[in-house]
């Protein structure tokens, strides 16, 4: 009996996400077409880090090259299991 549904070998599989042509994008652990964006722009000496949900940007921070080295402390900190120095 044919139902009209299609069959899951015509269904979509899933949307696509253009990356970024430098930077890095990384998913969120929660899942649920979130993401993060980090891209670098030279031209205001900033790194940009930009929240993703589906195909829409929903926040960016934008982080001084002098602050770069305060947030990779705690990146690296927080993977070792310590707490970063001020």
């Amino acid at each position: 009996m044919d139902t009209g549904a299609p069959i899951p070998s015509e269904q979509p599989l899933a949307d696509v996400l253009t990356l970024p042509a430098h930077g890095e994008v990384l998913p969120d652990a929660r899942g649920g077409g979130r993401w993060i964006r980090v891209t670098w722009h030279q031209e205001a000496d900033v790194v940009v880090l930009s929240l993703w949900r589906e195909g829409t940007c929903v926040g960016t921070a934008r982080v001084s090259r002098d602050g770069v080295p305060v947030l990779v402390s705690a990146l690296v900190s927080g993977l070792a299991g310590t707490t970063p120095s001020n």
